[in-house]
């Protein structure tokens, strides 16, 4: 079960949901060319390519979590923030969470890297519509903390990033996204390069209306025995 506050035009509320699916939408990237650029790099290094871009990995709504701490297997996961969209019943709302993923997993699959890392979200909801309409204007970032430092690791404005309802439009089972569905939106590439940390930390910042989403977790890894 999922605790979320809500804030919009009309006030604000504390919801919870038990989610009923998760889709994480992969290079959602809105430059094409740098994404098939960045595609045979990754193949380069042995990690297959999509099978088409944008690509929609479906995740066990289980691996949602709000806990402060994520234990994970081994020391070869990081975090990716990200736009996150949960449908309620009374429409669509916007959060801020962290496709963290096992990158050791990656260059055997994709999607099998993803689903062996629980996925952070934060508590804090927007309604969607009231940021709608200036979308590329939200900045996302995040900050990794590695020996006790905390270094910014990802930054950037959304306008990077599809928009939402071409996200939706594409999504199989779509268009739209039913209630107690919960969507992640895509990631910005990370500063220095994808590494792992003790604790991560993020942020969604509403420039126009003055507003920031929050939340952090620290990251615990588990000893792989044979």
């Amino acid at each position: 079960m999922l605790t979320f506050d809500r804030v919009s035009a009309q006030g604000t509320d504390r919801i919870a949901l038990a989610p009923a699916a998760l889709t994480i939408a992969g290079w959602a990237g809105r430059d094409e060319a740098a994404l098939r650029h960045h595609i045979e790099e990754l193949a380069a290094l042995g990690v297959p390519p999509p099978s088409s871009v944008p690509v929609y990995y479906r995740g066990a709504a289980a691996l949602l979590t709000q806990a402060p701490v994520l234990e994970v297997l081994g020391p070869d996961s990081s975090g990716e923030v990200e736009p996150v969209l949960v449908s309620l019943a009374d429409g669509l709302w916007l959060g801020v969470g962290s496709d963290h993923t096992d990158r050791k997993a990656e260059a055997a699959g994709i999607a099998l890297s993803k689903q062996l890392c629980g996925k952070p979200l934060g508590q804090g909801l927007w309604r969607f519509e009231e940021v709608e309409a200036h979308w590329d204007q939200l900045l996302l970032r995040a900050w990794a903390t590695q020996d006790g430092v905390e270094v910014l690791y990802q930054e950037g404005a959304l306008a990077a990033l599809r928009h939402p309802r071409d996200l939706l439009a594409r999504r199989p089972g779509g268009p739209g996204l039913p209630p107690g569905h919960v969507m992640f939106c895509g990631t910005l590439g990370a500063i220095g390069g994808i590494r792992p940390a003790e604790r991560f930390r993020m942020e969604l910042h509403d420039l126009v209306l003055d507003r920031r989403l929050h939340h952090a977790y620290a990251i615990a890894p588990l000893p792989v025995v044979a």
